[in-house]
């Protein structure tokens, strides 16, 4: 690691010589700090010769403290940092961390108040938190609001979804600054009932400027504090910080000293590296555990999907149950016989997972308290060790070694993340007692304790707890209705996903569009990987058994380049057995290709419209290329320049037919093959709602 210390004219500057400045280390980011005439810290940011944040203030607002105004610039401290560090996962095999630091010292009195602002200009964008010592007489601090604007100058175009304290499911938006409010008027829903006043939005969001600069606005390592959302002013064209309160109205119970997660704006006028920024894994601290070989990326099938289509099968063992009041033993009480979760069936799964070199089977509804499953229920109780009668999990387990498959754990807590917090270390005893070394967790429902939400400070502490403590167990963690990801996945790489969004699940109600996903990887995936469950191969849906047809948003094809466009190092298979026994060809690829990576290149990229991207396999030379298209299609012509010089390879390419389209016909694919190298161009068509994969195999050298 290379850290040089700059104690320059800074300093002077610091003392009342002006607006103190520092850029990025390719100079084309340039950050301004300062104090209006009331003391309000103030920051600007320019790109590239243009102001892109105008003048923005900046605080905290306590019960016991305000950190707003009567400030007084006391010192500051600059330093350039560059150094190199190698994840345990994700898209590359080393990630560079290079920026030009500010660290802004004010003091302000009657009462006397200090904190310290840092700033962080990377090539990409920018980071800041607020940093508060031991202030006199202050030990604790309610805190109330963060005064955090981001100001911009014009009508830009937005790709942004409704604000909310307890879910990120909807479909994004795009629009101005001028039409946001009618956008967010599609959703009357949202909120859940919380009446958050005025016109709110989720980060990440997405912004891009009339003259096509585009900024992902989100935040890193939020640990101990909210998340945040964005109170818009449409007609200033400016964002403020609104850092989501329980519901007794407080956003953090903070004891100082403490600093804030980092407020980030990844910036580029080129799409491709909004993609590419690794800056937000960046500002998150280093790895935390020693040993992390136990930590295995993998792919995974599962007992989940046929809860959701039209197979009548549910999650619970017994429909008789909850008629019985005092009956708690389950072995006097008959299966449904719609109950997935069981032995012959899980052997089923098993049985294709070890034909197809698929590592991990999951199973959901294994366990009891199904029958109490749901929001507004009195009894809301699973237990995460008992399994139902018919889920013999020993023989399971020995069944599963034997194949070398791993079974996945599932923990739905129906959001009571209390009782689970209590069951928490018995239930990963649990596993290691039955050999598990993966656990998906589930907090559907209205959060227990009952004045939290699932983005408020209690939350956020309490998936992070489950993930650390499930390391002293060596178990690895795939999170659903959780906090959105900030990058904390660096910290604690067994977080290894998170859902957080409108995910796969969706597509089963046909109300996901082709550019649902040629977005969240500009949005959602900037603070974390995504288990958003593709390979969807059976496109004609229906809900629940309730009897409606949908056609999901996709192609078959479309389908393979998710594995590629939508990287996580915990990637589902998400339909039956026999859908993929259907097509065989094509589920070669999901089969083959890698969750782990040792380079990453971004072809071509536009928000909302289409994503071409190549990688290469962490742990081999062939290199993969997925492209995903919105409902217009779109055609690339790919130069291949990423594959080795010298070397030739043979593509393996999977790709929409010619007549193929999303909604009349989406199982239309053609797989070819062509020797390529490096000089080669491909010209590639992803359909409406399509997309195209690509094996690139090296070739023996002569």
């Amino acid at each position: 690691m290379l850290r040089n210390i700059v104690l320059s004219s800074m300093l002077a500057l610091a003392f009342g010589a002006g607006a103190m400045q520092i850029s990025s280390p390719n100079g084309n980011l340039i950050l301004k700090v300062d104090v209006d005439a009331t003391g309000t810290p103030v920051y600007s940011l320019g790109y590239k010769g243009r102001t892109l944040v105008k003048d923005s203030k900046m605080g905290l607002v306590a019960d016991d403290v305000r950190f707003t105004d009567g400030f007084k610039v006391t010192g500051a401290d600059s330093a350039t940092v560059d150094n190199t560090w190698t994840p345990v996962w994700g898209e590359y095999a080393s990630i560079r961390d290079h920026y030009n630091e500010l660290a802004v010292k004010m003091e302000a009195q009657n009462p006397k108040r200090d904190m310290t602002l840092r700033f962080r200009v990377f090539d990409d964008g920018l980071g800041f938190r607020y940093e508060l010592g031991y202030q006199d007489n202050v030990n604790y601090m309610t805190l109330r609001q963060e005064n955090t604007e981001f100001n911009f100058d014009a009508d830009h175009t937005l790709f942004c979804i409704p604000g909310d304290y307890n879910t990120d499911e909807y479909l994004w938006s795009e629009t101005k600054f001028s039409g946001l409010k009618d956008a967010l008027a599609k959703y009357p829903g949202h909120n859940d009932g919380e009446n958050i006043s005025g016109t709110v939005v989720q980060t990440p969001l997405l912004l891009k400027t009339d003259d096509g600069v585009y900024v992902s606005l989100h935040e890193a390592a939020v640990d101990g504090y909210p998340c945040y959302l964005m109170d818009v002013d449409t007609e200033k064209y400016s964002f403020k910080s609104h850092i989501i309160p329980d519901k007794l109205g407080v956003g953090a119970y903070l004891q100082l000293p403490v600093n804030t997660p980092w407020r980030t704006l990844i910036v580029s006028d080129d799409a491709r590296d909004i993609l590419a920024s690794q800056m937000i894994l960046n500002l998150n601290e280093p790895c935390k555990y020693e040993d992390t070989s136990w930590i295995k990326p993998m792919k995974f099938i599962g007992v989940w999907w046929e809860m959701f289509i039209g197979t009548h099968r549910t999650w619970a063992y017994s429909d008789d149950y909850r008629a019985k009041p005092g009956v708690t033993d389950y072995s006097k009480i008959p299966s449904n016989g719609r109950h997935p979760a069981n032995t012959a069936n899980v052997m089923k799964y098993i049985d294709f997972a070890a034909k197809h070199n698929i590592p991990g089977v999951l199973v959901e509804g294994w366990n009891q308290g199904w029958e109490d499953w749901g929001s507004y229920r009195k009894n809301r109780q699973f237990l995460f060790d008992k399994p139902y009668p018919d889920f013999d999990i020993d023989s399971l387990t020995a069944y599963a070694r034997s194949k070398g498959v791993q079974l996945i754990m599932h923990h739905e807590t129906s959001a009571n993340a209390a009782d689970y917090e209590r069951q928490l270390d018995r239930a990963f005893a649990y596993m290691k007692e039955k050999g598990y070394n993966s656990v998906k967790t589930g907090y559907v429902g209205q959060i227990i304790p009952r004045s939290e939400r699932h983005a408020s400070q209690w939350m956020v502490e309490h998936v992070r707890h489950v993930a650390e403590r499930a390391a002293d167990f060596k178990i690895m963690v795939d999170s659903h209705e959780a906090p959105r990801p900030t990058g904390l996945c660096r910290t604690y790489p067994n977080w290894l996903a998170q859902e957080s969004a409108r995910g796969g699940e969706y597509e089963a109600m046909g109300v996901n569009p082709p550019s649902h996903t040629c977005i969240l990887p500009f949005t959602r995936l900037k603070g974390g990987p995504m288990d958003y469950t593709p390979g969807l191969f059976e496109t004609k849906l229906s809900t629940y058994g309730e009897g409606r047809d949908f056609q999901a948003g996709t192609t078959l094809a479309r389908q393979l380049a998710l594995y590629l466009t939508m990287p996580s190092p915990l990637q589902m298979a998400c339909d039956l057995p026999e859908n993929y026994e259907r097509f065989p060809d094509a589920f070669a690829f999901i089969e083959e290709v890698p969750v782990d990576w040792k380079d990453s290149r971004y072809l071509e990229a536009e928000p909302n419209r289409y994503i071409v991207v190549a990688r290469q396999d962490k742990n081999s030379d062939n290199w993969y290329m997925g492209g995903i298209a919105n409902e217009d299609g779109h055609t690339s012509t790919v130069p291949l320049s990423f594959l080795e010089k010298g070397r030739k390879y043979e593509a393996v390419i999977y790709a929409d037919a010619p007549d193929a389209h999303y909604k009349t016909n989406p199982q239309a694919y053609v797989i070819s093959r062509k020797k390529v190298d490096s000089k080669t161009r491909l010209k590639l068509t992803a359909a409406p709602g399509g997309g195209y994969a690509v094996a690139f195999h090296p070739l023996p050298k002569k």
